[in-house]
């Protein structure tokens, strides 16, 4: 039987990777065959993102990879969630694409609160309260007039797709991210869209991951040396992540440690409930179930302070070892989220309760404590809201190679943590791709 490739092309806020998948031997192998860097760019004095150098990697990635593997059977794209690309009435992208951490939304919050009350958008959605959601996003192009030239709106990865095959989709799992999907019908929500005055034209029907959206346009193909299908899979990266996850739905919690932590469990239905809102927990679309997770503080702080400090994320550990200081601090603070000097911040927060580390070691011992201190809380959050509890905690992504920070974790929560140092993400993307070869 000929061998068959898959492509995943996933791209985060930082960088993206394109990543050949196929099996052998019953086990899954990969190669990345591409990778680029991405970032935020300053324009105007917005945060927004250079979208069409985007698709151009994506281009140059596909024509790495069809040089190393002629004959590839699909592909697929994720990315982070809540941005998207506004067309016009011939399909052109409305600039700039704004990127989340842009802080245009600052009105828009209040606005939309006074018109729909988080708890009823909570209850509705079941999606946590952050100003970043794509819901705060839209009403923000409302107010400021850009949403009257706006014909179409596609999420970032379908954009992409659509860019690759001329086929427009909007997935399902991404969609979720946007807090308008409606929690039950796992559609978009008429009412929710009506009080808010958002174009009914510009949410139609939303699709499941596995969805096979057809070939490459000709004129891509021709540039990048192949043709392959173009499939949808779980467009959001962290419900790819999920999906990279071997566990079953039940069998325990996951924590897919990256920049930002997403701590949670894969439930048959969604938690919208009192106890869900106050904990902050989001339910978010998986492929045929809910992601149920919170997200946390992840490796954020411990990168701030590699760089500041100059030294490799394995001295990092080797050195905390060294240390005996126990004290913890609040890692979800928002003092942690941008400040000009990561190091100087921790240690003034750890002043205000008790004495400061004395050392680097001190320092990087109490920010894994306190990493570890947060997922133990937000397990407990999980188990108190979901009525039940779990034995296991798996975790995936970059966190997953700190040994010490894993053994501290384990601690925090009470859990059997299993580590998986994997592209959980690109795994995720391949798997769904496969199950429809298998169809």
């Amino acid at each position: 039987m000929e061998q068959r490739y898959y492509l995943a092309v996933d791209i985060g806020a930082s960088s993206g990777r394109h990543i050949v998948g196929w099996m052998q031997d019953g086990r899954l192998c990969t190669e990345e065959v591409y990778r680029f860097p991405n970032g935020v760019q300053r324009q105007d004095g917005h945060l927004v993102w250079d979208i069409d150098g985007i698709f151009a990697h994506v281009k140059a990635g596909l024509k790495a990879a069809f040089a190393r593997y002629p004959k590839i059977e699909s592909l697929s794209i994720d990315t982070w969630a809540v941005d998207y690309v506004l067309l016009d009435a011939q399909d052109r992208p409305i600039y700039p694409v704004y990127a989340y951490r842009d802080g245009r939304t600052q009105d828009a919050v209040g606005a939309v609160h006074g018109v729909v009350p988080f708890e009823e958008l909570y209850a509705r959605t079941g999606i946590q309260f952050q100003p970043f959601n794509t819901v705060y996003q839209l009403y923000a192009d409302k107010l400021s007039g850009r949403l009257d030239g706006a014909e179409d709106f596609l999420m970032a990865p379908e954009y992409l797709l659509w860019k690759l095959c001329g086929v427009k989709a909007r997935e399902y799992t991404n969609a979720t991210s946007t807090g308008l999907v409606n929690a039950q019908s796992k559609q978009y929500d008429p009412a929710l869209l009506q009080a808010l005055g958002l174009p009914q034209r510009l949410f139609p029907s939303l699709t499941a991951p596995g969805a096979v959206l057809g070939e490459l346009l000709p004129d891509v193909a021709a540039e990048v040396g192949g043709q392959c299908k173009a499939v949808l899979c779980a467009t959001h990266d962290t419900a790819s992540a999920v999906e990279g996850i071997p566990m079953e739905e039940g069998e325990g919690l996951f924590l897919s440690s990256g920049t930002w932590s997403l701590l949670g469990a894969k439930l048959p239905a969604a938690l919208t409930g009192e106890a869900s809102r106050r904990a902050n927990f989001t339910n978010e679309g998986g492929v045929g179930y809910i992601r149920y997770l919170k997200n946390i503080m992840g490796l954020w702080i411990v990168q701030c302070l590699q760089k500041q400090l100059g030294i490799g994320f394995g001295e990092m550990v080797d050195l905390a070892r060294t240390s005996g200081y126990d004290r913890t601090f609040d890692v979800n603070d928002a003092r942690f989220t941008a400040p000009a000097d990561m190091k100087a911040e921790i240690t003034a927060a750890l002043s205000e309760t008790g004495p400061a580390p004395e050392n680097d070691a001190g320092l990087i011992l109490s920010v894994y404590r306190s990493l570890a201190e947060s997922y133990g809380k937000a397990v407990r959050e999980a188990e108190a809201s979901a009525g039940r509890t779990w034995d296991k905690l798996y975790i995936a992504g970059g966190g997953a190679k700190n040994a010490l920070l894993n053994e501290l974790t384990a601690r925090a929560t009470g859990k059997r943590v299993i580590a998986l140092p994997i592209e959980a993400t690109a795994i995720g993307n391949l798997k769904v791709q496969m199950k429809i070869e298998e169809e």
